[in-house]
C-alpha cells in the first residue's frame, strides 16, 4: 500500500480490565486519551509533552515509538521518520491502561504510517501479543465493552456496545502501583472452587452486560482470582467491594491492577452519594486522590488528518 500522504492525529482511549471475574479477559474504554500528532519527515523526532510525560525518553527508546516498530516488524516494513509528539490524560501506572494505550496508540500510528498494510484484527493481535493479555488492549483499539482471548491461534473477541444508562465512576488515588507488583502477590495455583465460582461469574457478567441485566452486575462481579490477593495493596478496597452497592453503586471492581477503583452506575441516578462515600473510604484511608463520572467510550482509536 502507499505510504501515509501527510501528517495525521491517532487518538487511544483509557481502558479499565477485568471488572472483577473477568481476569486478563474482559475490559471498556473510557474517554480519557492518549494523542499522537505524526508528521513525516527527513529524521525522527520523539516529542514527549505535559506533565504526565516529563520523565518519558525523549528518542527511539520510547515505549510509544518501541510499539511503532511493532507495526513495521508485523508488516515486514522499515518505519518511515516522522515527528512524533505524544500527550496523554491517562494517568500511569493507576489501571486504567496507560501502557495499553500508549501500546495501541503506537501500533495504530505504525500502520497508518505504512500505509496501513494491517488489518485491525492483526493491530489488535501484535497488541495482545506485546501486552500478555487482551484485556486492556481491545477496548483500547474498538471501544465499548470488550471480553477477549489470546491463545496460539490468535487472539479473538466480541466487542459489546455498553447498556444503557450504564455509566462509570472511578476513585483514582494519588499513588502508583505497578502491573509486576500487584501480579506478584497472585497465587500460582487456585482451588477447583475459586476457578468455577470465577468461570461462572465471568460468564454472568458477560451475559448481564450483553442484554443489559444491570440488576446482576452486583453479583456477577464478585471475583476470588485476583482482587483478595490484591486488597491489601489498595487501601479501602475491601470496604468498597462490600458496601459501595449500599451508596449507588451497580457493581465494584479493582481496575486492572490497581489502584483505581470502578463501580458502575446508572445515568439516571445522582451519583452525589456515592462520591461522598467514595471520598470517605479515601480520607478514612489516609489518602489523597479524584472521584470521576465517566461514559463508556464507544469510538476506540480514532485516526485523523492533521
Amino acid at each position: 500500500m502507499n505510504r501515509a500522504a501527510g501528517a495525521f492525529t491517532v487518538r487511544a482511549p483509557a481502558s479499565s480490565a477485568n471488572l472483577g471475574p473477568g481476569f486478563d479477559s474482559l475490559g471498556l474504554s473510557v474517554p480519557l486519551h492518549t494523542t499522537l500528532r505524526v508528521t513525516p519527515q527527513a529524521t525522527t523526532e520523539i516529542v514527549p509533552l505535559g506533565e504526565e510525560l516529563r520523565d518519558t525518553p525523549a528518542d527511539e527508546s520510547n515505549y510509544l515509538y518501541r510499539a511503532m516498530e511493532l507495526a513495521a516488524r508485523r508488516a515486514g516494513q522499515p518505519l518511515p521518520p516522522a515527528r512524533i509528539e505524544i500527550e496523554t490524560e491517562v494517568p500511569l501506572a493507576r489501571g486504567l491502561g496507560s501502557s495499553a494505550a500508549a501500546l495501541v496508540a503506537g501500533i495504530v500510528a505504525g500502520n497508518e504510517l505504512l500505509g496501513r498494510p494491517l488489518d485491525q484484527e492483526t493491530v489488535l493481535d501484535v497488541a495482545a501479543r506485546e501486552e500478555g493479555h487482551p484485556d486492556n488492549v481491545a477496548p483500547a483499539l474498538f471501544g465499548g465493552i470488550v471480553v477477549a482471548t489470546l491463545d496460539k491461534l490468535g487472539t479473538h473477541y466480541v466487542r459489546l456496545d455498553p447498556p444503557a444508562h450504564l455509566g462509570v465512576t472511578v476513585l483514582i488515588p494519588d499513588f502508583e502501583l505497578s502491573t509486576s507488583k500487584a501480579r506478584a502477590v497472585l497465587p500460582k495455583e487456585y482451588s477447583r472452587a475459586d476457578a468455577v465460582h470465577a468461570l461462572s461469574h465471568a460468564a454472568l457478567l458477560a451475559a448481564a452486560l450483553s442484554v443489559g441485566r444491570l440488576d446482576l452486575l452486583r453479583h456477577a462481579m464478585q471475583d476470588y482470582i485476583h482482587q483478595v490477593w490484591r486488597a491489601p495493596l489498595v487501601p479501602g478496597l475491601s470496604d468498597i467491594l462490600e458496601h459501595a452497592h449500599r451508596h449507588g453503586a451497580l457493581g465494584a471492581a479493582l481496575s486492572g491492577a490497581g489502584p483505581t477503583v470502578l463501580c458502575f452506575h446508572d445515568q439516571r441516578e445522582p451519583t452525589e452519594r456515592l462520591h461522598t462515600y467514595l471520598r470517605d473510604v479515601l480520607h478514612r484511608s489516609g489518602l489523597t486522590g479524584r472521584v470521576l463520572d465517566l461514559p463508556i467510550d464507544t469510538q476506540g482509536t480514532v485516526v485523523t488528518p492533521a
